[in-house]
């Protein structure tokens, strides 16, 4: 009801005053028309006020209707010059009174708009840019305004639960250079605007901070009734332009000084350079202490450098570096990150805001650190995890780390960097290494694309104290053959040797870092070979085998590392143990991991086990060799079926030979010898010479131990597969016959081979093992038997159907004897137990031309009848 009042009161002045003063259209008819005109404009403004338009559309109708009063109101010629229309005292009396009505009017409506909605501060910040962007307009009048109208939403402001005023920042930063002002008066008003400013948003921080903890006891929302006449004295802000910016630093809420920072920074560029000036001197004291609440660095980062790579000779091109310095100081890394993403190589502005970011030696740590973490990548990786919107600059692809080496080969001579350089080499050292090798292996050294990984890193040693190895592996030519990637790895092994030889004093931090490195495992599976190169080279030139204990376990565990490279550096470096195999610790457990070494999916893994173990076992105490045989025996068993000839040559071979090694031990080894009959038998018949020969070999070994006389028959002279499969089996039945349902079993399951020899080889070996312990089998047993021996019959080999025939026929001709009869059974067994007959040749496969000259000259004896 007050308000209603209050509203029809006013609008009978301004009627009034309209009749009072309409003789002066022809008298002072620019400044009626200014007041008619502003007349109109408010009704308009208060009319959209009220409505019920998005307020969006409302805001930026009322502000085109604001500005274009403001044009008419702040061009009228100064009040001196106005009183001179009048023609009397009256006239200019009255041509006063309208002249200030009119600035009432104006800020009257800025008031009531004000009053409603704080928001609407908004267009005190685009006064004052208006202001600054035409000096026609009278500036001491248009500050007056905006003082008056910040002093009343001040005032109007305490007590308020929520404060929405997001152009304090830019709005600060407009009154900051007007504090400045060469106009006192202008000064003086700027300064008391400020004052106002700075109580908003002191009572918006304390709203916030109130948010936090928004109830008291009793739960009842905290009032803020802030005094804000004390807090901020307008004359201490009177061309103080510290004063100005500790103000304004500690008050404004991170994302308001984020905007005031934003807005002296694009001053930096205006064409009045003494207002440039202002913007940079009261910038740079606001960040000297309060960068660290400015948000949107990167973007900030950004800006400079777009503006500086236009103009490179740009008037404030220091003010701006120095930007760049102090933000580095509390961001470093947005900084860094920001600089790291433009197109390699860099250009001259990109290196001089590097040398900026870096010019303290309090930030080098950081920014150092910042690019490891950058050189953690790889250049050209694509990160699915990343936001739509890459970082990166060159090709769509990551090339943040070939920038980063760049920066390096800049920022690490320069002497501020020496003490940070120092606690970060090994870091440094290994990051870099892994870059040249990445680049390397991507073929992106160009004769036009400098190689910035690789010179960083002589860089990195020359400003190390460690010239001598620089100069040394360039006489080794190590340095130009970097490029080629199959010298990298080559490469890390001469670095590492080179700075052994010249007892680099960095050595005790390296090492421990690369064991750090190597316990927490790389991020990649390909970084793990160049740390495992490195740290075996630095361990071969400082220590003698066998290693520490701690080391030890680290190459244990590398053996089965999911990178094939790894585990064979890992395993040649156990290989050069063997010497000292029996000084090592805990030795059973690294023999062990080798055994499991044998389980990988990687052939030469395989193969490079096997070696490793067999050359330390060669050297083992035979205490513990005898604690381990029956399980290393029992490893080599599944790869004499492995489908690699080169691994089962070994694995046979080396069987036998840990058969030999074990010879006094034999009564602990028959079950697993007699377990790996079959694979040594079938595999006489293997393509591969160096398969047959390592057969022959082991189970030359295997028949002496188990005094069996086969031995002459795996001679050239002699062989024949028939005769010497009829011979084991003969020696089974008379000293093992407990094993041949088991051999059976075992032979069965190379009926399915995809290979012809192994095919041909089972058939006749389940023949004959089932005519020497047919007596043990039982009938379920047998109809699995013929079941697989039927599958044979239909066989696309020919020679391997009439084998499976006659086999399929002794398996009928057991069945047939079977009797049901448990009594029967058992006598069976008795009788062949007492009266053990030996097999005749079934097959006559490549059968000797001549069978007199045999060494068999198999005769029937007397007492030889068929077998039951």
């Amino acid at each position: 009801m007050t308000s209603k009042i209050q509203k029809a009161i006013t609008g009978l002045q301004c009627l009034r005053s309209i009749v009072k003063w309409h003789r002066l259209e022809h008298i002072a008819t620019s400044l009626w028309d200014v007041y008619s005109g502003l007349f109109g404009d408010q009704a308009m403004i208060l009319a959209v006020n009220s409505s019920f338009v998005d307020p969006s559309l409302q805001f930026e109708s009322q502000l085109k209707i604001i500005e274009s009063s403001f044009k008419k109101v702040f061009s009228i010629p100064s009040l001196e010059k106005v009183r001179q229309m009048g023609n009397s005292e009256d006239d200019k009396e009255d041509i006063e009174n309208l002249y200030q009505n009119i600035l009432n009017m104006y800020e009257d409506t800025l008031l009531i708009l004000v009053s409603k909605d704080l928001y609407k501060l908004q267009i005190l910040k685009d006064m004052a840019m208006w202001m600054n962007e035409d000096s026609s307009y009278l500036q001491e009048r248009a500050i007056v305004v905006i003082s008056r109208v910040l002093s009343f939403a001040s005032r109007k402001v305490r007590g308020y639960t929520s404060v929405d005023a997001p152009c304090l920042g830019v709005l600060a930063a407009e009154l900051s250079l007007l504090c400045c002002h060469n106009d006192v008066s202008i000064t003086q008003q700027a300064s008391l605007g400020m004052h106002h400013l700075l109580c908003i948003a002191k009572c918006q921080n304390d709203i916030e901070k109130t948010k936090s903890t928004k109830y008291e006891k009793h739960g009842n929302h905290c009032l803020l009734s802030p005094s804000c006449d004390t807090e901020f004295v307008p004359k201490v802000l009177q061309r103080d332009r510290a004063k100005i910016a500790q103000s304004v630093g500690q008050t404004l809420m991170p994302s308001l000084l984020t905007d005031f920072v934003w807005s002296l920074l694009m001053t930096l560029s205006s064409p009045n350079c003494v207002t440039a000036f202002k913007a940079s001197t009261i910038l740079k004291l606001t960040l000297e202490y309060h960068a660290h609440k400015v948000t949107m660095v990167s973007k900030i980062v950004d800006a400079i450098y777009k503006k500086l790579r236009e103009n490179s000779s740009h008037v404030m091109r220091q003010a701006m570096l120095r930007v760049t310095t102090l933000l580095t100081r509390t961001s470093p890394k947005k900084v860094i990150f920001q600089l790291m993403d433009y197109p390699v190589p860099a250009d001259d502005t990109l290196i001089l805001m590097w040398h900026a970011a870096g010019s303290e030696s309090s930030v080098a740590p950081h920014v150092l650190k910042t690019i490891l973490l950058i050189l953690k990548g790889k250049p050209g990786e694509v990160h699915a995890s990343l936001p739509e919107r890459r970082r990166f600059s060159l090709d769509t692809t990551n090339m943040m780390p070939v920038a980063a080496s760049q920066a390096l080969c800049t920022l690490l001579p320069v002497g501020s960097y020496k003490k940070a350089v120092a606690q970060f080499f090994p870091q440094l050292l290994m990051a870099l290494m892994l870059q040249v090798f990445y680049i390397s292996e991507l073929r992106l050294v160009t004769e036009d694309r400098p190689f910035y990984a690789r010179d960083a890193l002589r860089v990195l040693l020359n400003c190390s104290g460690l010239q001598q190895v620089n100069l040394a592996l360039k006489k080794k030519n190590c340095w130009n053959q970097f490029s080629e990637e199959l010298f990298h790895h080559q490469g890390v092994y001469l670095i590492a040797k080179t700075l052994s030889e010249y007892n680099f004093p960095q050595f005790p931090e390296t090492l421990q870092y690369l064991y750090k490195l190597s316990v927490e495992g790389p991020r990649r599976s390909e970084d793990s070979v160049i740390t495992v190169i490195f740290f075996t080279e630095l361990l071969n030139n400082f220590f003698k085998d066998p290693f520490p204990e701690e080391f030890l376990v680290l190459f244990r565990n590398w053996v089965n590392d999911s990178n094939p490279a790894v585990s064979k550096l890992s395993l040649q470096k156990i290989a050069t143990m063997a010497p000292v195999i029996n000084e090592i610790e805990n030795v059973c457990s690294l023999l062990i991991s080798i055994l499991d070494a044998f389980l990988s999916k990687e052939k030469t893994v395989i193969i490079r086990a096997l070696l490793t173990l067999r050359r330390l076992l060669g050297k083992l105490d035979k205490v513990t060799y005898s604690s381990l045989c029956i399980r290393i025996a029992s490893s080599y068993c599944p790869l004499m079926d492995h489908s690699n000839e080169g691994i089962r040559s070994m694995a046979i071979r080396h069987f036998g030979e840990l058969l030999r090694d074990m010879s006094h031990y034999m009564w602990m080894l028959n079950d697993v010898v007699l377990g790996g009959l079959v694979p040594l038998i079938l595999f006489l018949e293997d393509t591969d010479i160096s398969v047959v020969k390592a057969c022959r070999h082991t189970l030359t070994i295997c028949t002496s131990e188990l005094n069996w006389s086969t031995s002459y028959l795996l001679k050239d002279k002699y062989y024949n597969f028939e005769l010497v499969v009829l011979n084991i089996c003969n020696n089974l039945l008379v000293s093992h016959e407990n094993y041949i349902t088991d051999l059976i079993s075992d032979t069965l399951g190379f009926l399915r081979s995809s290979r012809i020899y192994l095919r041909k080889a089972s058939v006749i070996l389940i023949g004959y093992l089932a005519k020497s312990g047919g007596h043990l089998l039982l009938r379920d047993e047998i109809e699995v038997m013929l079941e697989a021996i039927d599958r044979v019959l239909w066989d696309e080999d020919p020679i391997i159907r009439q084998l499976a025939e006659i086999t399929h026929k002794i398996f009928k001709e057991i069945a047939h004897r079977l009797t049901s009869s448990h009594v029967k059974q058992t006598f069976r067994r008795l009788f062949h137990f007492i009266c053990i007959k030996k097999l005749k040749p079934l097959y006559n496969y490549n059968w000797p031309n001549n069978l007199a000259s045999s060494p068999m000259k198999i005769k029937e004896t007397d007492g030889d009848k068929d077998l039951p």
